[in-house]
C-alpha cells in the first residue's frame, strides 16, 4: 500500500480505501430478503410435493438442443441445458426435452410433476389428443 502511495504520489493521485460495508446494512438486506412463514403459501394436500417442469427444444443446421426448468413449490429451481449429438427435428428435440425432463425427477424421487411445453404437437401426443401420422414421427415415437 505504501509502495502504491509513493508511485501514485508523482502523479498527484491519492489512494482512498473503499469504506467497509456496515454490518447493519448487510443484516437489514438479509432480513428483508428472507421469507417469513406468514409470507409462504401453504400448499393444499394435493399440491404437496408437486414440481413443475417447463421444456423447450430447438433444432437448426448447427445442431439441436433443449432446456429444462424444474421448479418446486418450496422455491427450488433446477435448470438444465442439453445439447444433442445427433440431428433432430424441432419436434424430436421437444420429445427429447420432455423425456429428459421426466427422467431427472425420477432420480430425485419426485412424486408429482406437471409438465408444460410450447409445442402443441408434443402436448397433444402425450395427452392422447393427437395421433402421430407422419411416418418419421411414428417411427421415432415407437422407440418410446
Amino acid at each position: 500500500l505504501i509502495k502504491w502511495s509513493v508511485e501514485l504520489g508523482e502523479y498527484d493521485v491519492k489512494f482512498e480505501a473503499r469504506p467497509a460495508i456496515k454490518s447493519q446494512v448487510l443484516a437489514d438486506f438479509v432480513g428483508d430478503k428472507t421469507p417469513t412463514e406468514c409470507m409462504e403459501e401453504n400448499p393444499s394436500e394435493n399440491e404437496r410435493g408437486l414440481w413443475k417442469l417447463s421444456v423447450d427444444g430447438s433444432s437448426d443446421i448447427t445442431g439441436s438442443g433443449a432446456w429444462l426448468v424444474l421448479t418446486s413449490l418450496d422455491g427450488w429451481t433446477l435448470e438444465y441445458a442439453l445439447r444433442f449429438g445427433f440431428k433432430a427435428t424441432n419436434n424430436e428435440t421437444e420429445w427429447e426435452a420432455l423425456i429428459a425432463g421426466l427422467t431427472i425427477p425420477m432420480h430425485l424421487e419426485v412424486q408429482k410433476i406437471e409438465a408444460s411445453s410450447d409445442s402443441q404437437l408434443v402436448v397433444g401426443l402425450e395427452s392422447g389428443e393427437y395421433e402421430a401420422l407422419e411416418d418419421p414421427m411414428v417411427k421415432y415415437l415407437s422407440h418410446f
